[in-house]
């Protein structure tokens, strides 16, 4: 497990922190997105890309456990009895519109909703809180492309999420209603997120552990 932690970014570590009993869940869960998104920015040929992520869901959708031994993180999805993970079609969807022609909208809606729904650990969620997974996968990608335009397009589309009236977070969503806030107060001021953890976004973080905005 070690090993699998090392992948996951500082912010996300961070909310592992406070998933509460669910922060075991929610490591694998991060690990896994982390996989996912090393595949697609290794992937040189969008079939290849095609190919990698269908590899991953039929080794996280497999039953018997034949697929995918070998693979610690697939194991270890296994030993947690994860498997498989809430919101993965959604994931595995978000991750493949980026290869090739990006297609933002149901990148968010894949990406950020289907890892909302795996750190929830169910898939049946409000559709708010699809809404604030994809206004955090938009900000999230703003931080990890080298394309200005992308990441503009990307903070301008998060923009448009609305949540509608100011959702009751249960407190075992308190991870990702602490991501969210983290992604609304930049996407607010039509600012890229950080690739790293500034001294701007730990002060963020921190007000925002201690509030319910």
């Amino acid at each position: 497990m070690s090993d699998l932690w090392d992948e996951i970014g500082p912010v996300p570590r961070l909310l592992c922190a406070h998933a509460g009993r669910d922060a075991a869940r929610h490591r694998l869960v991060w690990a896994l997105d982390a996989r996912l998104a090393m595949l697609v920015a290794k992937s040189s040929e969008p079939a290849i890309g095609q190919i990698k992520l269908t590899w991953w869901y039929d080794a996280l959708t497999d039953a018997s456990g034949a697929k995918g031994q070998g693979e610690p993180l697939v194991e270890a999805l296994h030993a947690a009895a994860m498997l498989p993970p809430a919101g993965l079609d959604h994931l595995i969807d978000g991750w493949e519109a980026l290869l090739g022609d990006v297609d933002l909208d149901t990148y968010a809606a894949g990406r950020g909703g289907g890892l909302f729904r795996a750190l929830a650990g169910r898939d049946d969620v409000p559709g708010w809180l699809v809404q604030a997974g994809a206004v955090w996968a938009l900000w999230d990608l703003s931080a990890h492309t080298a394309d200005e335009t992308l990441a503009a397009d990307a903070i301008a589309l998060a923009a448009r999420h609305k949540l509608g009236e100011r959702p009751d977070w249960p407190r075992e969503w308190a991870a990702m209603r602490i991501a969210y806030g983290l992604a609304r107060y930049d996407v607010r001021r039509g600012r890229a997120a950080s690739a790293r953890l500034t001294p701007r976004l730990y002060l963020q973080l921190l007000w925002l552990i201690w509030s319910k905005y």
